[in-house]
Protein backbone atom coordinates (compact mmCIF):
# COMPACT_ATOMS: atom_id res chain seq x y z
CA UNK A 1 0.00 0.00 0.00
CA UNK A 2 0.94 3.78 -0.73
CA UNK A 3 3.25 4.83 1.77
CA UNK A 4 1.39 7.02 4.79
CA UNK A 5 1.39 10.53 4.47
CA UNK A 6 2.71 12.84 6.62
CA UNK A 7 -0.02 14.92 7.18
CA UNK A 8 -2.15 11.95 8.86
CA UNK A 9 0.69 10.46 10.84
CA UNK A 10 0.87 13.53 12.59
CA UNK A 11 -2.41 13.37 13.81
CA UNK A 12 -1.61 10.26 15.58
CA UNK A 13 1.11 10.79 17.70
CA UNK A 14 -1.57 11.90 20.70
CA UNK A 15 -3.82 8.79 20.46
CA UNK A 16 -4.79 6.91 23.17
CA UNK A 17 -3.00 3.62 23.48
CA UNK A 18 -1.09 4.27 20.24
CA UNK A 19 1.89 2.70 19.49
CA UNK A 20 3.52 4.07 16.28
CA UNK A 21 6.05 2.52 14.99
CA UNK A 22 4.35 -0.86 15.42
CA UNK A 23 1.19 1.15 13.41
CA UNK A 24 2.89 2.07 10.65
CA UNK A 25 4.78 -1.45 10.70
CA UNK A 26 1.70 -3.14 10.23
CA UNK A 27 0.24 -0.84 7.49
CA UNK A 28 3.57 -1.64 5.87
CA UNK A 29 3.25 -5.54 6.09
CA UNK A 30 1.46 -7.75 3.01
CA UNK A 31 -0.78 -9.39 5.48
CA UNK A 32 -4.31 -8.62 5.04
CA UNK A 33 -7.52 -9.94 7.26
CA UNK A 34 -10.09 -12.01 5.94
CA UNK A 35 -13.11 -12.85 8.31
CA UNK A 36 -17.08 -13.55 8.08
CA UNK A 37 -19.86 -13.75 10.24
CA UNK A 38 -22.19 -16.75 9.38
CA UNK A 39 -26.05 -16.65 9.57
CA UNK A 40 -26.95 -18.90 12.76
CA UNK A 41 -29.79 -20.46 11.39
CA UNK A 42 -28.49 -21.34 8.36
CA UNK A 43 -25.03 -22.52 8.90
CA UNK A 44 -24.06 -23.42 12.37
CA UNK A 45 -20.01 -24.55 11.47
CA UNK A 46 -18.11 -22.96 9.31
CA UNK A 47 -15.82 -25.97 8.72
CA UNK A 48 -18.39 -27.42 6.28
CA UNK A 49 -18.50 -24.16 4.27
CA UNK A 50 -14.54 -24.06 3.96
CA UNK A 51 -13.18 -27.14 4.58
CA UNK A 52 -10.22 -26.12 2.58
CA UNK A 53 -8.97 -23.04 5.11
CA UNK A 54 -8.05 -22.67 8.40
CA UNK A 55 -10.87 -21.23 10.42
CA UNK A 56 -10.39 -19.80 13.75
CA UNK A 57 -13.10 -17.91 15.83
CA UNK A 58 -13.41 -14.01 16.63
CA UNK A 59 -13.02 -13.59 20.28
CA UNK A 60 -15.63 -10.73 20.61
CA UNK A 61 -18.53 -12.63 18.09
CA UNK A 62 -20.74 -15.45 18.33
CA UNK A 63 -20.63 -16.28 14.44
CA UNK A 64 -17.76 -14.60 13.91
CA UNK A 65 -14.92 -16.07 12.55
CA UNK A 66 -11.35 -15.55 10.40
CA UNK A 67 -10.36 -17.50 7.41
CA UNK A 68 -6.65 -18.48 6.75
CA UNK A 69 -6.76 -16.94 3.05
CA UNK A 70 -9.31 -15.24 1.20
CA UNK A 71 -11.65 -17.31 -0.99
CA UNK A 72 -13.16 -16.60 -4.11
CA UNK A 73 -16.67 -15.11 -2.75
CA UNK A 74 -18.31 -13.83 -5.45
CA UNK A 75 -18.62 -17.81 -6.66
CA UNK A 76 -19.02 -19.60 -3.51
CA UNK A 77 -22.89 -20.46 -4.21
CA UNK A 78 -22.73 -20.70 0.11
CA UNK A 79 -22.51 -16.87 -0.17
CA UNK A 80 -25.56 -16.55 -2.27
CA UNK A 81 -27.35 -18.57 0.14
CA UNK A 82 -26.94 -16.59 2.99
CA UNK A 83 -25.04 -18.15 4.88
CA UNK A 84 -22.66 -16.01 6.08
CA UNK A 85 -21.68 -12.29 5.68
CA UNK A 86 -17.90 -11.39 5.11
CA UNK A 87 -17.70 -8.82 7.78
CA UNK A 88 -14.56 -6.48 9.14
CA UNK A 89 -13.64 -8.05 12.45
CA UNK A 90 -13.25 -5.25 14.42
CA UNK A 91 -16.85 -4.14 13.45
CA UNK A 92 -18.16 -7.33 14.86
CA UNK A 93 -17.74 -6.26 18.42
CA UNK A 94 -20.80 -4.23 18.32
CA UNK A 95 -22.37 -7.89 19.31
CA UNK A 96 -20.47 -7.42 22.63
CA UNK A 97 -21.59 -4.05 22.71
CA UNK A 98 -25.31 -4.81 22.19
CA UNK A 99 -25.40 -8.04 24.07
CA UNK A 100 -23.75 -5.74 27.52
CA UNK A 101 -26.06 -2.49 26.94
CA UNK A 102 -29.68 -3.83 25.80
CA UNK A 103 -31.77 -7.12 27.01
CA UNK A 104 -31.46 -9.34 23.72
CA UNK A 105 -34.04 -11.70 25.72
CA UNK A 106 -36.93 -9.23 25.17
CA UNK A 107 -38.57 -8.58 21.91
CA UNK A 108 -36.93 -5.07 20.82
CA UNK A 109 -37.18 -1.95 18.42
CA UNK A 110 -33.82 -1.51 16.88
CA UNK A 111 -32.44 0.89 14.46
CA UNK A 112 -29.91 0.35 12.06
CA UNK A 113 -29.42 4.40 10.73
CA UNK A 114 -26.58 4.20 8.53
CA UNK A 115 -26.90 0.27 6.96
CA UNK A 116 -25.36 -0.25 3.74
CA UNK A 117 -24.17 -2.42 2.94
CA UNK A 118 -26.07 -4.60 5.29
CA UNK A 119 -22.94 -6.34 7.94
CA UNK A 120 -24.12 -4.33 11.06
CA UNK A 121 -27.63 -4.89 10.23
CA UNK A 122 -27.81 -9.01 9.35
CA UNK A 123 -25.34 -8.87 12.95
CA UNK A 124 -28.64 -7.28 14.83
CA UNK A 125 -30.71 -9.71 13.70
CA UNK A 126 -28.87 -12.65 14.72
CA UNK A 127 -28.40 -11.21 18.08
CA UNK A 128 -31.37 -9.35 18.84
CA UNK A 129 -34.52 -11.97 20.05
CA UNK A 130 -36.59 -12.41 17.13
CA UNK A 131 -39.67 -11.19 17.98
CA UNK A 132 -38.01 -7.76 17.70
CA UNK A 133 -38.48 -5.21 14.69
CA UNK A 134 -35.26 -4.08 12.74
CA UNK A 135 -35.20 -1.27 11.01
CA UNK A 136 -32.23 -1.17 8.56
CA UNK A 137 -31.81 2.63 6.52
CA UNK A 138 -29.63 4.21 3.90
CA UNK A 139 -29.88 7.56 2.39
CA UNK A 140 -28.29 6.70 -0.56
CA UNK A 141 -30.82 5.36 -3.04
CA UNK A 142 -28.28 2.90 -4.89
CA UNK A 143 -26.89 1.64 -1.31
CA UNK A 144 -30.35 1.12 0.09
CA UNK A 145 -30.90 -1.74 -3.10
CA UNK A 146 -27.58 -3.22 -2.38
CA UNK A 147 -28.87 -3.32 1.78
CA UNK A 148 -31.75 -4.84 0.53
CA UNK A 149 -30.06 -7.61 -1.61
CA UNK A 150 -28.26 -8.20 1.50
CA UNK A 151 -31.07 -8.58 3.89
CA UNK A 152 -32.71 -10.84 1.00
CA UNK A 153 -29.91 -13.14 1.24
CA UNK A 154 -29.77 -13.17 5.39
CA UNK A 155 -33.25 -14.68 4.82
CA UNK A 156 -34.76 -12.81 7.72
CA UNK A 157 -38.44 -11.81 8.05
CA UNK A 158 -38.28 -9.20 10.81
CA UNK A 159 -36.44 -6.28 8.66
CA UNK A 160 -38.33 -2.88 7.35
CA UNK A 161 -35.21 -1.38 4.73
CA UNK A 162 -36.00 2.23 4.28
CA UNK A 163 -34.80 4.69 2.46
CA UNK A 164 -34.56 8.05 4.55
CA UNK A 165 -32.91 11.19 5.52
CA UNK A 166 -31.99 10.50 9.35
CA UNK A 167 -33.93 13.70 9.49
CA UNK A 168 -36.84 11.71 8.91
CA UNK A 169 -36.79 9.53 12.16
CA UNK A 170 -37.76 12.49 14.19
CA UNK A 171 -40.93 11.98 12.92
CA UNK A 172 -41.12 8.60 15.46
CA UNK A 173 -40.22 10.11 18.69
CA UNK A 174 -39.43 7.65 21.81
CA UNK A 175 -39.78 5.11 19.26
CA UNK A 176 -36.66 2.61 19.24
CA UNK A 177 -35.25 0.94 22.04
CA UNK A 178 -31.66 0.77 20.20
CA UNK A 179 -30.20 3.30 17.56
CA UNK A 180 -26.99 1.97 15.95
CA UNK A 181 -25.06 4.74 14.23
CA UNK A 182 -21.76 3.44 12.03
CA UNK A 183 -21.18 6.95 10.86
CA UNK A 184 -19.77 7.96 7.37
CA UNK A 185 -16.44 8.76 8.66
CA UNK A 186 -12.62 9.90 7.16
CA UNK A 187 -12.08 6.01 6.72
CA UNK A 188 -8.44 5.66 7.73
CA UNK A 189 -9.31 2.77 9.90
CA UNK A 190 -9.22 1.11 6.63
CA UNK A 191 -6.48 2.27 4.80
CA UNK A 192 -5.15 -1.62 4.40
CA UNK A 193 -8.29 -2.87 3.35
CA UNK A 194 -8.80 0.12 0.87
CA UNK A 195 -5.45 1.29 0.21
CA UNK A 196 -6.88 4.16 -2.37
CA UNK A 197 -8.31 5.85 0.39
CA UNK A 198 -4.80 6.90 1.65
CA UNK A 199 -5.08 9.59 -1.47
CA UNK A 200 -8.22 10.93 -0.69
CA UNK A 201 -7.57 11.30 3.38
CA UNK A 202 -7.24 14.93 4.31
CA UNK A 203 -8.05 16.91 7.60
CA UNK A 204 -10.48 19.10 6.24
CA UNK A 205 -12.08 15.65 5.53
CA UNK A 206 -11.96 15.22 9.00
CA UNK A 207 -13.68 18.06 10.06
CA UNK A 208 -16.46 17.97 7.48
CA UNK A 209 -17.27 14.51 8.34
CA UNK A 210 -16.93 15.51 12.27
CA UNK A 211 -19.95 18.00 11.18
CA UNK A 212 -22.09 15.62 9.66
CA UNK A 213 -21.33 12.84 12.31
CA UNK A 214 -23.18 15.65 14.48
CA UNK A 215 -25.83 16.57 12.58
CA UNK A 216 -26.90 12.93 11.61
CA UNK A 217 -27.21 11.99 15.57
CA UNK A 218 -29.15 15.25 16.46
CA UNK A 219 -31.43 14.48 13.57
CA UNK A 220 -31.92 10.95 15.00
CA UNK A 221 -31.54 11.31 18.54
CA UNK A 222 -35.63 11.97 19.33
CA UNK A 223 -36.45 8.63 17.92
CA UNK A 224 -34.65 7.04 20.42
CA UNK A 225 -36.80 6.53 23.81
CA UNK A 226 -35.77 7.99 26.87
CA UNK A 227 -33.50 5.24 28.65
CA UNK A 228 -32.54 3.86 25.10
CA UNK A 229 -29.36 2.79 23.90
CA UNK A 230 -27.25 4.49 21.32
CA UNK A 231 -24.20 2.64 19.84
CA UNK A 232 -21.85 5.34 18.14
CA UNK A 233 -19.52 3.86 16.29
CA UNK A 234 -16.42 4.69 12.97
CA UNK A 235 -13.47 3.34 10.65
CA UNK A 236 -11.30 6.54 11.84
CA UNK A 237 -8.84 7.03 14.38
CA UNK A 238 -9.10 10.38 14.04
CA UNK A 239 -10.18 11.82 17.84
CA UNK A 240 -12.64 14.56 15.76
CA UNK A 241 -14.56 11.75 14.52
CA UNK A 242 -14.86 9.52 17.57
CA UNK A 243 -13.87 10.99 21.41
CA UNK A 244 -14.96 14.63 20.69
CA UNK A 245 -18.20 13.32 19.01
CA UNK A 246 -18.63 11.50 22.12
CA UNK A 247 -17.86 14.14 24.41
CA UNK A 248 -20.83 16.36 22.34
CA UNK A 249 -23.63 13.68 23.33
CA UNK A 250 -22.36 13.76 26.64
CA UNK A 251 -22.16 17.15 27.31
CA UNK A 252 -24.69 18.99 24.96
CA UNK A 253 -27.22 16.02 24.14
CA UNK A 254 -28.11 14.58 27.54
CA UNK A 255 -26.50 11.42 26.90
CA UNK A 256 -24.46 9.01 29.40
CA UNK A 257 -21.84 6.89 28.30
CA UNK A 258 -21.95 3.73 29.01
CA UNK A 259 -18.89 1.68 30.06
CA UNK A 260 -17.98 -2.13 28.81
CA UNK A 261 -16.52 -5.17 30.49
CA UNK A 262 -13.60 -5.83 27.31
CA UNK A 263 -11.49 -8.67 27.92
CA UNK A 264 -7.63 -7.41 28.24
CA UNK A 265 -6.74 -10.03 26.27
CA UNK A 266 -8.21 -8.62 23.28
CA UNK A 267 -5.81 -5.59 23.52
CA UNK A 268 -8.80 -3.02 22.56
CA UNK A 269 -8.02 0.20 23.86
CA UNK A 270 -9.92 2.07 25.80
CA UNK A 271 -10.78 5.65 24.32
CA UNK A 272 -9.89 8.77 26.04
CA UNK A 273 -11.23 9.96 28.87
CA UNK A 274 -12.06 6.39 29.75
CA UNK A 275 -14.90 6.97 26.69
CA UNK A 276 -15.20 4.89 23.49
CA UNK A 277 -13.16 2.13 22.47
CA UNK A 278 -10.37 1.85 20.06
CA UNK A 279 -8.85 -0.91 17.68
CA UNK A 280 -5.58 -0.82 16.69
CA UNK A 281 -4.45 -2.90 13.63
CA UNK A 282 -0.92 -3.93 15.33
CA UNK A 283 -2.80 -5.04 19.17
CA UNK A 284 -5.85 -6.79 17.62
CA UNK A 285 -6.66 -8.88 14.01
CA UNK A 286 -8.89 -6.45 12.18
CA UNK A 287 -8.71 -3.25 11.08
CA UNK A 288 -9.09 0.49 12.56
CA UNK A 289 -12.15 1.13 14.39
CA UNK A 290 -14.12 2.97 17.24
CA UNK A 291 -16.98 2.31 19.44
CA UNK A 292 -19.14 3.84 22.21
CA UNK A 293 -22.23 3.16 23.73
CA UNK A 294 -24.71 5.45 25.40
CA UNK A 295 -28.33 5.55 27.43
CA UNK A 296 -30.54 8.55 26.90
CA UNK A 297 -31.06 10.30 29.83
CA UNK A 298 -34.72 9.67 31.60
CA UNK A 299 -36.56 6.55 32.62
CA UNK A 300 -37.35 3.92 30.46
CA UNK A 301 -41.01 4.74 29.53
CA UNK A 302 -44.03 2.97 30.76
CA UNK A 303 -46.04 1.04 28.18
CA UNK A 304 -49.04 2.79 29.21
CA UNK A 305 -46.93 6.30 28.90
CA UNK A 306 -45.56 5.22 25.41
CA UNK A 307 -48.78 4.73 24.30
CA UNK A 308 -50.31 7.59 25.41
CA UNK A 309 -47.12 10.12 24.22
CA UNK A 310 -46.19 8.00 21.00
CA UNK A 311 -46.98 9.03 17.49
CA UNK A 312 -50.64 8.23 16.38
CA UNK A 313 -51.18 4.73 14.47
CA UNK A 314 -52.05 5.38 11.07
CA UNK A 315 -55.59 4.48 10.73
CA UNK A 316 -55.37 2.81 7.55
CA UNK A 317 -55.20 -1.13 7.64
CA UNK A 318 -52.81 -3.22 6.29
CA UNK A 319 -54.71 -4.70 3.13
CA UNK A 320 -54.44 -8.51 4.33
CA UNK A 321 -54.84 -11.40 2.11
CA UNK A 322 -58.24 -12.84 1.76
CA UNK A 323 -57.92 -16.22 4.49
CA UNK A 324 -58.81 -18.50 1.26
CA UNK A 325 -55.33 -16.94 0.00
CA UNK A 326 -53.18 -17.13 2.91
CA UNK A 327 -54.00 -20.74 3.44
CA UNK A 328 -52.56 -21.19 -0.30
CA UNK A 329 -49.23 -20.15 0.78
CA UNK A 330 -49.16 -21.46 4.27
CA UNK A 331 -47.96 -24.91 2.99
CA UNK A 332 -44.81 -23.08 1.61
CA UNK A 333 -44.14 -21.99 5.59
CA UNK A 334 -42.28 -23.93 8.42
CA UNK A 335 -45.00 -25.88 10.61
CA UNK A 336 -44.35 -24.37 13.49
CA UNK A 337 -44.39 -20.44 11.77
CA UNK A 338 -47.89 -21.75 9.52
CA UNK A 339 -49.33 -23.01 12.53
CA UNK A 340 -48.73 -20.35 15.11
CA UNK A 341 -52.52 -18.68 16.98
CA UNK A 342 -53.44 -15.54 16.14
CA UNK A 343 -51.80 -12.49 17.46
CA UNK A 344 -48.16 -13.61 17.06
CA UNK A 345 -49.06 -16.02 13.72
CA UNK A 346 -47.52 -14.29 10.57
CA UNK A 347 -49.34 -11.42 9.00
CA UNK A 348 -50.11 -11.49 4.81
CA UNK A 349 -50.46 -8.96 3.19
CA UNK A 350 -51.11 -8.14 -0.35
CA UNK A 351 -48.88 -5.25 -1.96
CA UNK A 352 -48.78 -3.82 -5.76
CA UNK A 353 -49.95 -7.22 -6.60
CA UNK A 354 -47.89 -9.68 -4.53
CA UNK A 355 -48.06 -11.39 -1.05
CA UNK A 356 -45.94 -10.35 1.31
CA UNK A 357 -45.16 -12.47 4.98
CA UNK A 358 -45.31 -10.13 8.12
CA UNK A 359 -44.04 -11.48 10.86
CA UNK A 360 -46.97 -9.77 14.05
CA UNK A 361 -44.46 -7.03 15.60
CA UNK A 362 -43.64 -5.57 11.76
CA UNK A 363 -47.34 -6.03 10.95
CA UNK A 364 -48.32 -3.84 14.09
CA UNK A 365 -45.50 -1.01 13.60
CA UNK A 366 -45.92 -1.27 9.61
CA UNK A 367 -48.75 1.16 8.83
CA UNK A 368 -46.80 4.05 10.89
CA UNK A 369 -43.68 3.45 9.77
CA UNK A 370 -44.82 3.84 5.98
CA UNK A 371 -46.77 7.02 7.11
CA UNK A 372 -43.06 8.45 7.53
CA UNK A 373 -40.73 6.32 6.28
CA UNK A 374 -40.21 5.48 2.28
CA UNK A 375 -39.96 1.49 2.47
CA UNK A 376 -38.10 -0.18 -0.08
CA UNK A 377 -38.41 -3.67 1.48
CA UNK A 378 -40.63 -5.14 4.70
CA UNK A 379 -40.59 -8.81 5.30
CA UNK A 380 -40.66 -11.44 2.99
CA UNK A 381 -42.15 -11.47 -0.43
CA UNK A 382 -44.19 -14.93 -1.25
CA UNK A 383 -44.85 -13.87 -4.74
CA UNK A 384 -47.82 -13.58 -6.95
CA UNK A 385 -50.57 -15.19 -6.87
CA UNK A 386 -52.44 -16.85 -9.36
CA UNK A 387 -55.57 -18.34 -9.85
CA UNK A 388 -53.53 -21.37 -10.13
CA UNK A 389 -50.55 -21.23 -8.34
CA UNK A 390 -48.28 -18.81 -6.00
CA UNK A 391 -45.40 -17.57 -8.22
CA UNK A 392 -43.22 -17.93 -5.49
CA UNK A 393 -40.20 -14.85 -5.19
CA UNK A 394 -36.34 -15.21 -4.46
CA UNK A 395 -36.68 -13.69 -0.70
CA UNK A 396 -39.27 -16.91 -0.07
CA UNK A 397 -36.74 -19.22 -1.31
CA UNK A 398 -34.11 -17.64 0.70
CA UNK A 399 -35.85 -17.15 3.87
CA UNK A 400 -35.48 -18.74 7.29
CA UNK A 401 -39.02 -19.29 7.49
CA UNK A 402 -39.82 -21.85 3.79
CA UNK A 403 -40.82 -24.84 4.53
CA UNK A 404 -37.88 -27.55 4.65
CA UNK A 405 -39.79 -30.17 2.32
CA UNK A 406 -40.69 -28.78 -1.08
CA UNK A 407 -39.46 -29.91 -4.01
CA UNK A 408 -35.61 -29.55 -4.90
CA UNK A 409 -32.64 -30.10 -6.49
CA UNK A 410 -29.34 -30.50 -4.89
CA UNK A 411 -26.82 -28.99 -7.37
CA UNK A 412 -23.00 -29.73 -7.97
CA UNK A 413 -21.02 -26.87 -7.61
CA UNK A 414 -20.83 -26.17 -11.51
CA UNK A 415 -24.35 -26.65 -11.86
CA UNK A 416 -24.76 -23.99 -9.03
CA UNK A 417 -22.65 -21.60 -10.57
CA UNK A 418 -24.42 -22.10 -13.97
CA UNK A 419 -27.87 -21.62 -12.06
CA UNK A 420 -26.15 -18.69 -10.24
CA UNK A 421 -24.96 -16.64 -13.96
CA UNK A 422 -28.76 -17.71 -14.70
CA UNK A 423 -27.84 -19.64 -17.59
CA UNK A 424 -29.55 -22.79 -19.09
CA UNK A 425 -29.64 -26.06 -16.75
CA UNK A 426 -30.04 -29.56 -17.79
CA UNK A 427 -31.20 -31.35 -14.94
CA UNK A 428 -32.44 -34.53 -13.77
CA UNK A 429 -35.40 -33.33 -11.32
CA UNK A 430 -38.19 -35.64 -10.15
CA UNK A 431 -40.86 -33.89 -10.25
CA UNK A 432 -42.15 -31.40 -12.27
CA UNK A 433 -43.17 -27.62 -11.62
CA UNK A 434 -41.60 -25.01 -8.94
CA UNK A 435 -38.47 -26.51 -7.34
CA UNK A 436 -35.61 -24.97 -4.81
CA UNK A 437 -32.29 -25.16 -6.41
CA UNK A 438 -29.76 -26.19 -3.72
CA UNK A 439 -26.20 -26.40 -3.03
CA UNK A 440 -25.13 -28.35 0.15
CA UNK A 441 -29.01 -28.32 1.41
CA UNK A 442 -28.98 -24.18 1.33
CA UNK A 443 -31.75 -22.93 -0.82
CA UNK A 444 -30.60 -20.69 -3.92
CA UNK A 445 -33.14 -19.87 -5.44
CA UNK A 446 -36.48 -21.23 -7.91
CA UNK A 447 -36.58 -22.42 -11.35
CA UNK A 448 -39.73 -24.27 -12.80
CA UNK A 449 -38.87 -27.67 -14.25
CA UNK A 450 -41.19 -27.97 -17.44
CA UNK A 451 -41.20 -31.55 -19.62
CA UNK A 452 -38.81 -30.31 -21.73
CA UNK A 453 -36.50 -27.94 -20.05
CA UNK A 454 -35.61 -25.94 -16.90
CA UNK A 455 -36.73 -22.03 -16.29
CA UNK A 456 -34.05 -20.53 -14.11
CA UNK A 457 -35.26 -17.77 -12.43
CA UNK A 458 -32.48 -16.49 -10.24
CA UNK A 459 -32.81 -13.00 -10.22
CA UNK A 460 -30.98 -11.01 -13.35
CA UNK A 461 -30.12 -8.33 -10.99
CA UNK A 462 -28.36 -11.02 -8.62
CA UNK A 463 -26.70 -13.06 -11.08
CA UNK A 464 -22.74 -13.81 -11.48
CA UNK A 465 -21.61 -11.13 -13.65
CA UNK A 466 -17.80 -12.01 -13.48
CA UNK A 467 -15.71 -14.82 -15.20
CA UNK A 468 -14.10 -17.28 -13.43
CA UNK A 469 -14.03 -20.19 -11.42
CA UNK A 470 -13.51 -21.22 -7.72
CA UNK A 471 -9.80 -20.92 -6.40
CA UNK A 472 -10.80 -24.28 -4.36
Amino acid sequence: MPALPKAFTDTLRDLPGLDLPAFLQVHDSPERITSIRLQPVKAATPPVLFPQLTVTPVPWSRYGYYLSSRPSFTFDPYFHAGAYYVQEASSMFLEEAVRQTVNTGQPLKALDLCAAPGGKSTLLQSILHPGSLLVANEVIKPRAAVLADNITRWGADNVVVTNNDPRDFARLPDFFDLVTVDAPCSGSGLFRRDPEAVHEWSYDNVILCSQRQQRILADALPALKPGGILIYSTCSYAMEEDEQIADWLTGEMDMEHMPLNVDPAWNVVPGGNGCGYRFYPDKIKGEGFFIACFRKAGADISPKDFLKNSPKKNKAQLPLLPEKDAARIRPWLKEDIASLKEGIAPVFILHNGEAIILPSQLAADLPLLQKHLYIRKAGVKAGQLTPKELVPDHQLALSTIIAPGLPAVELTQEEALRYLRKEDLQLDAPSKGWTLMRFGGMNLGWAKVLPNRVNNYYPKEMRILKAGTPDY
